[in-house]
């Protein structure tokens, strides 16, 4: 099968997209398919970056609020390198302007909307936190309607938790489907270093009985790493507990700014060796993370599968894959609640670890594209078969 996949924030930083991606890529030619990855870029360009597998960037502006990313900004132009590749399946990986353009392209290869984000919450929940949900759907009304409209023009709309789904749903997307996701490399408690955690706890100034906690991802505003900052810093106040912070994004210099009178909190540059962030997840206690609006959140799967303890908020793709007895919950967008959470979790750490540590299985990338690129096999064969029931009919 040939599958072209359309993805608007693939970059050559990108974090948890790229890594995804690139996943995406290595599985897709170990399990005999094409994938042609299209995405906004300096330049038009094709590189071959394994057997079957291609990234194709089309020339395209930068985007204004981080410009680390591009977007489409041709529809045609689009259309055109769709119709390139011939392709079996089209996947598109964002619910923004891109959808649209993918949904009204005239081919006749099946196609699938993938959430890797979801807007409304990562913005209007966030912004407009004074007023409800029901009150911002209302007001994100236009949206709201974009998203029925995809459901129209794609044959699936896949998402990545049941939470996501659950909602999608109730505001009258049709074709929804839930198919998670899984972890990417070799996470795993057996990279646990205490010699790296002691390093790690001295130079924050704490002490090997302190509390190391780990915060992984994007810089950005979603993410809500400001409230992480101040939440840490009030429970270090009470407790020796420390943040080792690991990330990029245009929220980055605010933070360092935030955090400059703050010795239990540490920002430091991303880590693109795979097998030293899995020694660093592995090294530390918990891990902790801002944002609610996570679709499924691939940082904290791979927490979960280095046997790290989860400290998250109580909504989102994050919030699902915590388990009982292995971390805590606290109010999303609440500092003070993350404070009172992380000195719960420091008084009973040692249970949260040993439950961390017997439940630290979770699935690899590789599991969940293999289902994944079976789903779209599935749409096509169901689209050929209705296609040869009109011809008979006929």
């Amino acid at each position: 099968m040939r599958i072209v996949d359309v993805c608007p924030f693939y970059a050559p930083s990108a974090g948890g997209v790229r890594t995804y991606v690139d996943a995406k890529l290595r599985s897709a030619a170990r399990l005999g398919h094409e994938l042609i990855v299209v995405a906004p870029g300096a330049e038009d360009r094709v590189v071959k970056v394994g057997s079957g597998a291609v990234l194709a960037t089309v020339a395209a502006p930068k985007f204004q609020l981080d410009r680390r990313y591009r977007y489409f900004n041709d529809e045609g132009r689009l259309h055109r390198e769709l119709s390139r590749w011939h392709p079996d399946h089209v996947e598109c990986s964002s619910p923004w302007s891109s959808a649209g353009m993918v949904g009204r392209w005239q081919g006749k290869a099946t196609r699938s909307l993938f959430m890797h984000s979801d807007p409304i919450a990562a913005h209007g929940y966030r912004l407009l936190r004074m007023c409800s949900h029901a009150v911002v759907d209302r007001l994100f009304a236009r949206f709201w309607a974009h998203l029925r409209a995809l459901g129209g023009l794609f044959d699936t709309i896949v998402c990545p938790s049941s939470q996501l789904s659950q909602r999608l749903s109730s505001k009258g997307v049709q074709r929804v489907e839930t198919l998670s996701l899984g972890v990417a490399g070799d996470f795993s408690p057996r990279w646990r270093s205490e010699r790296l955690r002691g390093d790690l706890l001295q130079g924050l100034g704490l002490p090997p009985s302190g509390c190391l906690l780990l915060g992984v991802g994007r810089l950005g505003a979603e993410k809500r790493w400001d409230l992480v900052i101040e939440g840490v810093s009030a429970a270090a106040r009470a407790q020796p507990v420390g943040l080792i912070l690991v990330g990029d994004g245009p929220r980055r210099a605010a933070l360092l700014h935030m955090s400059r009178d703050m010795p239990s909190v540490r920002l430091a540059a991303p880590i693109a060796d795979r097998t030293e962030l899995a020694k660093l997840m592995a090294s530390a206690d918990a891990l902790v993370h801002g944002c609610e609006a996570e679709t499924y959140g691939l940082v904290i799967a791979e927490a979960r599968a280095s046997g790290l303890p989860l400290i998250v908020p109580d909504r989102g793709g994050a919030f699902e894959q915590l388990q009982d007895g292995v971390g805590v919950s606290y109010a999303a967008g609440s500092a003070k609640s993350l404070e009172q959470a992380l000195l719960g979790y420091f008084r009973e750490r040692d249970r949260f670890a040993r439950g961390a540590g017997q439940v630290c299985h979770v699935p690899g990338l590789d599991e969940h594209f293999e289902r994944l690129f079976a789903r779209f096999g599935a749409l096509g064969a169901s689209a050929l078969a209705d296609t040869t029931g009109l011809k008979a009919a006929a």
